[in-house]
Parts: structure tokens; sequence; C-alpha cells
């Protein structure tokens, strides 16, 4: 059975590569799947079908289950999908970076599923990080600049370096507005639990987070990460009643979800999707000092220059002009740690940030953070489902499920 490996490049969208794997005209190296059926496993499918139950209450892919896909986790809508496609028989499929978002528990599950489907149908992985390359796979292309290069072995990217000291040499931009918080303490929880329903989601978690820490928060799919991220940015009605501290208040004294946020710097890969109109690097980065998605007021001289010499920091100084969504996946995510980071909040939250990015994208976006944990005061959560090589945090705290919720574990 011929299986294949395309490695992609965040730079170089797919979608014709796609639709000439599904629907033709087969790329050079397939015509053995002429006059075949092929199924493609994505996210971008899930979402399909996402869309298909919100509009015309259309269960497909759950028609066995209980729940709807947009209430279950990463693990089990891509096992809903999986099973689904089983279910159509297709001749070959095409893995479109299957591991993404998913934990150690569920990544292993789904490689058992694909090593067992790899027996009696062909596989064309595509995938933007070695480390997740299937071991079936005997030939290897490079999918760059739009065309297809078969390289016959693991293709090595050409801007690799493992050197970190390379990168982001500039010192970090100073916001002149300094913050007035004097406390050491930012964030403190003490046996917080946390149940929707009748699930029990948290069970007694304490976790306090200091200026200048750098923490990275670990957990399985459905441990309760997003929760407990949710206590903190005065996003959950579950953090009243609870002993929780928040910069210097105590939660439900009086304290609008205002108050929280302005100390506290946020990203997710969903944010990225929030700017889709026609955003300037400039502005970009100036809307973070107000916390709004686009400008709606002037910005100052003092804004600008700010916004400027944080671009320079990225190697991005020429293109202030230059619009978001015209940049690389890549370059988007420095572009968003940037501007979460340009009012200098006393908490930096990065929930997913190499979630979708190449080896080189990731590795971009970890010396990054690894530089604002070392230059900034700062305190950094980290959140990811995979253990990024070369990050440095202080201190791990990892959610551990049981069945009267998870609980909080300090590894360092």
């Amino acid at each position: 059975m011929l299986h294949w490996a395309i490695f992609t490049e965040n730079s170089t969208p797919i979608t014709s590569l796609l639709d000439k794997l599904l629907n033709g005209p087969l790329p050079d190296g397939f015509k053995s799947l002429e006059n075949k059926k092929g199924a493609l496993f994505s996210t971008a499918e899930i979402q399909k079908w996402m869309d298909e139950e919100r509009r015309h209450d259309r269960k497909v892919l759950t028609r066995n289950h209980t729940q709807s896909l947009r209430s279950m986790s990463s693990g089990e809508r891509k096992k809903a999908l999986f099973t689904h496609i089983l279910s159509e028989k297709p001749d070959y499929l095409i893995l479109d970076n299957p591991f993404e978002n998913l934990d150690q528990t569920a990544r292993a599950e789904l490689l058992k599923k694909i090593n067992d489907l790899s027996q009696t149908t062909s596989l064309i992985q595509i995938l933007s990080r070695k480390d997740d390359l299937l071991p079936e796979i005997s030939s290897y292309a490079l999918w760059q600049d739009q065309e297809l290069q078969w390289t016959g072995e693991i293709p090595i990217h050409s801007g690799t370096s493992s050197e970190e000291n390379e990168f982001f040499q500039y010192d970090l931009p100073e916001s002149p507005e300094s913050n007035s918080y004097q406390q050491e303490n930012l964030v403190e929880l003490k046996n917080v639990s946390v149940a929707f329903q009748d699930k029990a989601v948290l069970k007694n978690v304490s976790w306090k987070i200091s200026k200048g820490d750098f923490w990275e928060l670990r957990g399985v799919n459905g441990s309760g990460k997003t929760t407990l991220l949710s206590l903190i940015t005065g996003d959950s009605p579950k953090a009243y009643g609870q002993d929780i501290m928040l910069f210097g208040q105590k939660k439900g004294s009086g304290e609008s979800v205002w108050d929280i946020k302005k100390h506290i710097g946020y990203i997710t890969p969903a944010l990225t999707d929030s700017f889709k109109g026609y955003h300037s690097l400039e502005n970009m980065l100036i809307s973070g000092l107000v916390d709004s998605i686009g400008l709606y007021t002037r910005p100052t001289e003092q804004q600008k220059s700010l916004a400027r010499d944080w671009l320079r920091l990225l190697g991005l100084e020429n293109h202030k002009d230059t619009y978001f969504h015209d940049l690389s996946k890549g370059q988007q995510r420095l572009i968003m740690c940037a501007r979460a980071m340009i009012k200098q909040p006393l908490l930096l939250i990065l929930d997913e940030p190499t979630a979708d990015l190449d080896d080189q994208a990731a590795k971009l976006v970890v010396h990054l953070v690894n530089k604002l944990g070392k230059e900034s005061t700062a305190a950094i959560v980290f959140v990811s489902h995979r253990r990024e090589p070369g990050l440095r945090p202080t201190s791990i705290l990892e959610l551990i499920p049981t069945n009267m919720g998870s609980i909080a574990k300090i590894l360092s």
C-alpha cells in the first residue's frame, strides 16, 4: 500500500493542493489514484459539519451521539469525523495535520486508528510539523510556492536555525505609561471548584501567579484549562463566591470585567480570526493599547513610535502599512504576541500560540515568548497541547482529571 507525506509551510496556502488531490487533475506522483474515491480529514471539514449542524440541525457526524459537535472536545470531534469517513469507504484518505490541537492521549488513539487504516487504504499526510510524520510514509514531497517538489527524503526547512540569539536582537520596547500596581501577587486561587450542571470540571484548585512568573499550563483535552483561564480573565460567572484574588481585588467585590482585563494581554488562534478587515500592522499594534478590534480614533505620534519599535523587534519595520491578512500565519502570530504585550500588561496569557504553525514559525514564537519571559516583568501563562522544544517556563501547572473534577499539580 502506497503512502505519501507532503510537507507544507505557513507561507504557502494549501487550498489548491487539496482541490487537486480530491477533485483532480491529480499532481504528478499520484497517478495511481486516478478514478479512485478520496476523502479529507481536516479541521476545516469538522468546521463544515459544525456549520451544517448549527444552520440546518442536520447531524451527520453525531447521529449516534447525544452531544453536538460544538460541545465536543477536539479529540472527540476528530474521532467522530474519522468514524464517518470509514463508513464512506474511501480508496485514499488525505490527512491534513491530523494531530493538531490533540493532547498526547487523543493523539495516540488517533494514531492507532490511522495505523490500522493504512493496511487497506492509501494515505496522503499533509503536515507542517516534522514530529507528526506517520511511520508508514515512504514518499516525501514539499509544497512550496504553489508547486509540489518531490524530495526523496524528509525536507529540511531552509530557514531552520537552532541559535536562539539570532532572533529578536533588539530590546523590548517600553510603554511610556507605567502600571501603578505595586503588589507582588497578581492572581491567587484557593481551593476553587467548578462544575457545569452535574459535570465536575475543577476540584480544589489552588494557584498563585506573581510578577515575573513564567508558567506553562498543561492538561489533556477537557481537563479544564479553558475554564481555569476564564476564571482569571473575568469571563466566567463561576468565579463569583470563590476564594479568588485578581490584581489586588477579591472577585465579586465590585470590580468590573474591564478592571481585570486592563491588566491582561491575551491571545488565542481564534482571536486572530477577528481581524479579517484591512488592518495595517501599525494600527494592529496600536489597537492593543486600547483593547479594540480596529482603531476608532487617530493614533498619537507616541503610539505610532511605540508600534514601530515593536515592528523593528519582529523584523517587520518596513511593513508598517502592510495589511495583517497579507502576512503568513507565523508572522500573524508574532504580531498578535506583540499586540498583547504593547500595553505592558501585568499578565500575558498565550493560549495555543503555536497551533497550526509550521516548525520554523513555531520556533520563532517560542523564541519570542522566551525573550518576553526573560526581559519583561509581566507574568506569562503559556498553554499548549504540544511540548514545544526550547520553551523555558520556570514553573509548570498540570490539570489532572479525576471523577470529581481536575486537580492541579505543580511540577516545578
